[in-house]
């Protein structure tokens, strides 16, 4: 009886070495077509560069502009501070373009402005813009309840895909939900109720040249997309800024687009992380494709500038984060901030945290 169950056992063992050799076969099928794909799958996070002692030099170098001083010296400090800024661009392991501008003086600074990025949720304000034109032309009123169908929904970001098919949300609702949550079932509702030849054509009349939005480019899939759509950090900041003056859309539109964009967002993340107190934001980030991105408009006491920084190809998303992080960081003691908090890191159980002072 031990020898035909002996015999039954070794009979078992070939079969269960030639499945074994066939998953292994089909891991590394997915492992090179990830890499083909333009993703990568990552055992171990990519080593975060060091860029404590350069946001040290930036801070200690950049000195709070005092009221009233002399425009020569004001130009002096935004010099050192974008000069500085620009050396932690350089060095980033990725892809990175920054627009910053000061806009009470009207100074501007740039890197790689027009350089074309995957906009992942970037591509929401540009959307929420053309469903303002919309309620401006009289097609819709942001009190209009709209329903969310089942094929609405959408993985990923927000909330309302838990939501049950048949919801009823009024306008107001569904965009405060695409700009605080990055809710990807509300942006697919504005997508059915405008159409993309309708947000194509208005892009264009907003004078969105390089920024474009397609099926395939709101798809979620983290692997690259036969059409991507894509966006540039001068057309973002380009939006943003005339959101702040009051001239997208109309001046109504406009202040209902800062207020929404200026709503508390559940996780102070990018440039919203350690900002100063009686500082606030308006902003919105991007997340997706090996993108990672935050276009904002930061308003102080000797007020308000606008900071848009996308980043693409990066090691990870953590990285990419506290990169942004640190940038805007940089710009802080430029505008008076006397104290500034490094973004803390966790690595390998270890807490690590910078606090400078002017």
């Amino acid at each position: 009886m031990q020898r035909i169950r002996l015999r039954r056992q070794r009979s078992r063992f070939p079969l269960t070495l030639s499945r074994a050799v066939l998953l292994l076969t089909a891991a590394l099928l997915v492992a090179v077509s990830s890499y083909t794909l333009g993703y990568r799958l990552t055992w171990k996070d990519a080593k975060e560069p060091d860029f404590a002692s350069e946001t040290q030099q930036i801070i200690s170098s950049v000195k709070p502009v005092p009221p009233g001083a002399p425009a020569a010296q004001q130009e002096a400090d935004w010099r050192r501070m974008v000069g500085r800024i620009s050396k932690l661009a350089r060095r980033y392991p990725g892809h990175v373009a920054v627009e910053l501008e000061d806009l009470g003086r009207g100074e501007r600074w740039t890197y790689h402005p027009d350089e074309l990025f995957p906009s992942a949720s970037l591509i929401k304000v540009p959307i929420m813009a053309c469903v303002f034109a919309k309620i401006h032309e009289g097609g819709m009123s942001l009190d209009d309840i709209e329903v969310i169908g089942r094929k609405d929904r959408r993985s990923g970001s927000g909330s309302l895909k838990w939501r049950p098919a048949g919801t009823h949300m009024t306008v107001r609702e569904l965009l405060r939900h695409m700009i605080t949550e990055s809710d990807n079932t509300a942006a697919a509702v504005f997508i059915r109720l405008l159409g993309y030849d309708y947000l194509r054509e208005h892009f264009a009349q907003l004078g969105l040249v390089k920024t474009s939005i397609s099926r395939q480019g709101m798809s979620l899939r983290s692997g690259r997309v036969a059409n991507e759509n894509y966006t540039t950090a001068r057309e973002m900041s380009s939006l943003l800024e005339r959101i702040y003056r009051g001239q997208l859309v109309d001046p109504a539109s406009s202040q209902t687009m800062l207020d929404i964009l200026r709503e508390k967002k559940a996780v102070a993340t990018r440039l919203a992380k350690g900002l100063p107190a009686g500082w606030e934001i308006a902003h919105k980030t991007g997340l997706l494709r090996r993108a990672c991105h935050d276009s904002a408009i930061i308003f102080t006491p000797r007020g308000p500038y606008l900071m848009t920084v996308l980043t693409g190809r990066n090691p990870n998303y953590r990285v990419a984060k506290s990169f942004i992080t640190r940038l805007g960081h940089a710009t802080f003691p430029f505008w008076g901030a006397r104290r500034v908090r490094i973004a803390h890191h966790r690595r390998r159980g270890h807490r690590r945290s910078l606090a400078l002072r002017d």
